[in-house]
């Protein structure tokens, strides 16, 4: 039987060994890799070719919501599983708006890793129980006050930095150094941007970064 190679990322090395020794030997899963950041965490998918990563939110160097929007762009055939303390709505939805298939809180992971795991296999996305009473009352509220829509920043924390860099002249190049992603996933971020936005040109990024308070406008 073939394996399913999963690659961890975690900054807790004890908690990284301790996941990956629950997993081992039970069906076909596989640890093929463990990453203590998110930027050693994209270094290491092209040669570890995971079929899921189960990361952190708070991870040094390259967030794990972050590190999810890269891995989305160019590995979308990956699974991620988010297995996080953050306890917070607001992070589980910034996480599945960056497309992750799964947000696990640590507290939950003992009895909830396989099915978490097993769920996301089957193409489904699983959500934490102990979120979820605190996700239908949030849905209660809102549609008591009539607002359903969950309100949701039209940029990713990472699509403003690589526009706070733009607005300061910055190259496709210099920013792909500073933020430590490939030339390729800042054309990606680039273009998200201006999709988002509904803005063409470089001038209209610039304003609209002046506006937001991004970056300071020239004296």
């Amino acid at each position: 039987m073939a394996s399913y190679p999963i690659l961890l990322c975690d900054d807790h090395v004890i908690f990284r060994q301790g996941l990956k020794k629950i997993m081992e030997g039970v069906g076909d899963l596989e640890v093929v890799g463990e990453a203590g950041d998110g930027v050693e965490l994209l270094r290491m998918m092209r040669a570890a070719a995971p079929d899921m990563v189960i990361l952190d939110i708070s991870l040094p160097k390259l967030r794990g919501i972050e590190a999810a929007v890269e891995i989305k762009m160019l590995y979308q055939e990956v699974k991620l599983l988010i297995l996080t303390m953050h306890r917070s709505t607001r992070y589980l939805h910034h996480a599945l708006a960056a497309g992750v298939n799964g947000y696990l809180l640590k507290e939950d992971a003992p009895k909830e890793i396989f099915t978490a795991i097993d769920t996301i296999r089957k193409g489904k996305v699983f959500i934490s129980p102990l979120l979820t009473e605190e996700l239908n009352e949030e849905m209660a509220m809102a549609y008591r006050t009539g607002q359903f829509t969950v309100p949701v920043e039209p940029l990713s924390v990472r699509e403003r930095e690589v526009l706070q860099l733009i607005a300061e002249e910055k190259t496709n190049k210099e920013i792909a150094d500073l933020l430590c992603i490939s030339f390729k996933t800042v054309q990606h971020h680039r273009a998200a941007i201006k999709r988002k936005l509904n803005i063409r040109k470089t001038a209209g990024l610039v304003k609209y970064a002046i506006r937001k308070g991004y970056v300071s406008p020239l004296p």
